[in-house]
């Protein structure tokens, strides 16, 4: 009895070992099947072997009746657990958190290990890459972070990085002398304070460079320049001209950021202007405008000056035009352009070096925003995008008025009729159109009517 019971055990255990060889095609891994392992060699203290047996060969009968009854008396044969299934193919969700749960162990490995080691430069390289909005949040973890702003290494680091998507610095109809920014990668709007920013006086945004912005007081006396996002001021001294009608501004920077200094231009309509340079902190006169350009200019005031390199194009009518001022030669140039037909509330835009045109298209009662690109050989407008049609369709039969706020490769553009009051942007090289969420002031419900703005390139260490 002990003998046939022990050979059909031993039938039983080689017949699930047979099944198992046929199913992967090799002998199976030592720990998840039923297998017998041997006393190692004396001289091979770690080689394992197989026994395969033919259970067809009835000569074997007599050994296996023994190998069977001193398996459980000896430590020279051993059998494990019994084989578990083979593994069922998990769902991409169990295999995710599996990977997810190594990942998390292997940064607090590193946290532990290397983080205190990490090198300072690359630190800094690091953070400068980071989201404005990430960034103030870091700032508040210790004093050392807080620093980094006043940080020459630091401001090395992010004068390296490509400047980001421009922001909007926006002042609303209802509360003119706070401003409203607009982050287009996140699209939120934002309320800072310039405690500095005179209080008693209407102080408007009139054009920016390198993360800064430049603004005139509504009296047109002052100017101020600011960084929104580290309330970096100045006040710039009195200009020796004293102008009391409108006038054009544009800023341009001396060199690749604000450490090599920018320049501020004004002009106005009778030819007089002058140029502040923030190195000297002075303004000067560099010269009168040449006789060939025709005097008034009838500058177009709803169009913000281009800067391109260190050139500021200013748009005018009558003839209608561009006027282009040199900040490094100091010479002023002219170009006729015939403006498109039935064109309204245009203004000047750049994208990548050309001069873009962007306005209002209007012809009996169908009104479209419409996009052109300067020709340089025939000095043409191009018309090469047009708002979709089915957003022209909510325009059609209204008076709309639109402003351009911003014309740095990405504008918004306010829209309003008495029926409507709307924001878009259009990226002019994607030549995508996005609507804008409405700006809605703090403990606020009124969406706000964007009365004037402009566009600058966020930058953290821009001295005023």
């Amino acid at each position: 009895m002990e003998g046939g019971g022990g050979l059909a055990m031993f039938r039983q255990l080689i017949g699930q070992l047979q099944e198992l060889i046929d199913l992967y095609g090799s002998p199976p891994p030592p720990t998840t099947n039923y297998f017998l392992r041997f006393p190692p060699p004396p001289y091979h203290q770690h080689h394992r072997s197989w026994c395969l047996l033919n259970l067809n060969d009835n000569s074997i009968k007599d050994n296996c009746y023994n190998l069977i009854m001193t398996a459980g008396k000896s430590e020279n044969l051993k059998m494990l657990e019994p084989v578990k299934p083979p593994p069922s193919k998990k769902a991409r969700k169990e295999r995710n958190c599996g990977k997810l749960t190594e990942t998390t162990s292997s940064t607090e490995i590193m946290e532990q290990i290397i983080w205190k080691e990490f090198p300072e430069d690359l630190f800094e390289a690091v953070i400068a890459r980071l989201p404005i909005a990430t960034f103030f949040r870091f700032r508040s973890v210790c004093r050392k972070w807080n620093s980094l702003l006043t940080s020459e290494s630091f401001s090395q680091q992010c004068a390296m990085v490509p400047p980001a998507q421009p922001w909007f610095y926006t002042i609303t109809h209802e509360n003119v002398n706070t401003g409203a920014m607009y982050n287009p990668t996140s699209k939120k709007w934002h309320h800072p304070t310039v405690p500095a920013l005179p209080t008693k006086l209407i102080v408007l945004p009139v054009a920016s460079a390198g993360g800064l912005v430049c603004f005139l007081d509504i009296g047109h006396r002052s100017f101020y320049i600011c960084n929104p996002l580290t309330r970096s001021f100045r006040e710039l001294p009195a200009r020796s001209v004293k102008v009391w009608s409108r006038v054009a501004v544009g800023m341009t920077l001396n060199g690749k950021s604000t450490s090599g200094g920018y320049k501020i231009l004004w002009v106005g309509c009778d030819g007089e202007y002058e140029v502040y340079d923030s190195t000297p902190n002075s303004w000067t006169r560099p010269g009168s405008m040449p006789s060939n350009i025709k005097l008034p200019l009838a500058l177009n005031f709803r169009s913000q000056a281009v800067s391109i390199d260190s050139t500021l194009y200013f748009m005018r009518s009558d003839p209608d035009g561009i006027v282009s001022y040199d900040t490094v030669s100091g010479r002023w140039k002219q170009f006729i352009i015939p403006a498109p037909l039935h064109l309204s509330d245009h203004t000047l835009a750049e994208s990548e070096g050309r001069i873009m045109l962007v306005g209002l298209l209007t012809k009996n009662a169908a009104t479209c925003v419409c996009i052109w690109e300067l020709q340089k050989m025939t000095l043409l407008w191009k018309e090469v995008d047009r708002m979709p049609n089915i957003w022209c369709l909510d325009f059609y039969g209204k008076h709309v008025r639109m402003t351009c706020l911003g014309n740095k490769g990405l504008l918004m553009l306010s829209l309003r009729s008495r029926q409507m009051n709307r924001l878009v942007t259009y990226d002019l090289s994607s030549r995508e159109w996005l609507k804008v969420p409405g700006c809605v002031l703090p403990r606020g419900r009124k969406k706000q009517w964007i009365a004037c703005g402009t566009a600058f390139h966020p930058c953290l260490t821009a001295l005023a």
